[in-house]
Order: C-alpha cells, then structure tokens, then sequence
C-alpha cells in the first residue's frame, strides 16, 4: 500500500497533467512551422508536423487524443491510462530517469514531457539528437486550455482546439451558474492519503484546489502550504463532504479514527475517479461537474 500511495501523491506531482508556459520566439529567421520557446528555455522548431510523437505527460497522451492525433503517439509513459487505446501503446517507462535509447529506437519526431521531467533530462535528451517540448504543470485549470491550443498548433489542429477550448469554458460557465453565492460553501476534503503512512489532502496551490474551488465547495486544504495533515486538524475542520478515490471508499469509511468524522456517519463520504482529479487534464472538467453536482 505504502508503495501504491507513492505512485499516487507522484502522479498528483504532476498536476498532471501538463499546462503551458510556451511563448512565441519569432525574432526575424526564418519562419518556421512550429517555433516556440519551452519553460526550461528550449528553442524547438519543426518544419512540419510531426508524425511520430512520444508523450511523457498523462495530460499531453489526452490531449494529443482529444485532437483527433492519437495515432501519431509511438510511445507513452508508464502513466498514461486513458483513453483505453494507450493500452496497446509501447511504454517507455516512467518520468524520470529517462532511458534516452529507448526513446531514441521509436524515431519519433518530437517528445512532448512535463516539467517533472529534470531540466538534466530533457538536456540529455537533446544531446541524444531528439527535439524536446516541455510543458509545465500549474494548478491553473486555464493553463490546461493554453497547453491545449499550443498542442492544437504543433499538430496544425487549431480549430479543432479551439472548438475543445470553447466547450470547456461551456462547462465552466455552466457550473459557475449552478452555483448560489448567498449561501457559505460547504467544506470539502479530498482525501489524497490516509492510513499509517500518515493523512494528507490538497493544500490552497494544487490544482485540486482550484478544481473544489470552482465546484463551489471550499477546499479544507485552502489555508495549507503542505499536503501532510494531523488527524486533529481533520476533525477540527468537521468537513460536510470528503471526496475519496472509488477504490478506497470502502477501506476508508470502515477504517478508524475516520469513522468518527461527521462527514463519515452521516454518509457523506463520495467516490471519484482518480483520473478525473489526481492530474491537471481535460478530465478535470468532469470532477469539477460531479463535485457540482454533490454540493447541491
């Protein structure tokens, strides 16, 4: 278990999935198909779109198939889980300690990673001869619609992006109209970690944050700078609803001291997804809706 929640508070680290601080680099040369300037100072310029794709980012593997380019993707990361097609797709191992030759036998054009890849990684990479993008993790749930256009340009998807980017900010403006402001939001607490290994939910700058947040419900985390909790603070916060991965609600509501949160006997204790909140990723939408949806 202690090895499992490992996985898990990695994957969270990754805030998954996946936002964008790209920025034009156009400075007179000449122009290029795709010419951007990464977060770690990375120039890459592709003269074309490329054909053959390595993503190291669960959010990137998404979006790449959100805009209809899925089949481009020779390799994904270990983590990369949806949608159900990365299943038959070559894996190449996790984000960190990257094996360079693996990477260089699938010939791809370019590899688009996240910035929990190490700047001495991705440097590597380059050494190697392979073009780089990273994009970097931010709790800002809009970054995810900047990464997704900058995506929709370097697969010359642009309106189809747009088209995703729209419908996002759809589903937003419809929660945000569901929800009454007239009354305190209801204190929510998702529960990242739990057990002998200690208790840990999402402090106020994770991207779970912001996700309850623009739910309508207040974070018990909003205050907190540390993932790690006390059992008292807990308690102390008397949450109205706690949220917990649906492979652990039963071990959760049967497990003491836990059983003693109001939250807990009163039944209010909900099942989601990981998927849909563990990374920053389109996905996020749906647990924003669901979270919603509990609220009211």
């Amino acid at each position: 278990m202690k090895k499992l929640f490992c996985v898990r508070l990695l994957i969270i680290a990754l805030a998954a999935l996946t936002i964008s601080c790209l920025s034009p680099s156009q400075q007179g040369e000449k122009a290029s198909f795709f010419d951007y300037t990464d977060c770690y100072g990375n120039r890459v310029q592709l003269d074309s779109v490329p054909a053959r794709i390595i993503s190291l980012s669960p959010a990137i593997t998404e979006m790449v198939f959100m805009l209809d380019e899925g089949d481009k993707l020779v390799g994904i990361s270990d983590f990369c889980h949806y949608p159900e097609a990365t299943d038959t797709m070559n894996r190449v191992g996790g984000m960190q300690n990257i094996n360079v030759e693996s990477l260089m036998a699938l010939n791809p054009d370019v590899v688009l990673i996240g910035s929990i890849v190490t700047k001495q990684d991705m440097e590597k990479m380059e050494r190697a001869g392979l073009k780089v993008v990273v994009i970097r993790e931010e709790s800002k749930l809009e970054g995810l619609c900047d990464a997704l256009a900058v995506i929709g340009q370097l697969l010359d998807r642009n309106e189809l992006a747009e088209e995703q980017i729209q419908r996002i900010h759809n589903q937003l403006d419809s929660v945000r109209s569901h929800i009454d402001t007239t009354l305190a939001p209801k204190k929510v607490y998702y529960v990242v970690g739990f057990g002998e290994q200690g208790d840990f939910t999402a402090p106020q700058n994770s991207h779970i944050h912001e996700i309850i947040s623009a739910a309508g419900g207040e974070n018990i985390g909003k205050d907190l700078t540390s993932w790690s909790v006390s059992r008292e603070f807990l308690f102390e916060s008397d949450p109205d609803i706690v949220l917990i991965r649906k492979e652990d609600l039963e071990v959760y509501r049967n497990t003491k001291p836990y059983t003693s949160l109001r939250a807990v006997k009163e039944g209010h204790v909900y099942p989601i997804e990981s998927g849909w909140i563990d990374i920053v990723s389109p996905r996020n939408i749906l647990a924003i809706q669901y979270i919603n949806d509990l609220l009211r």
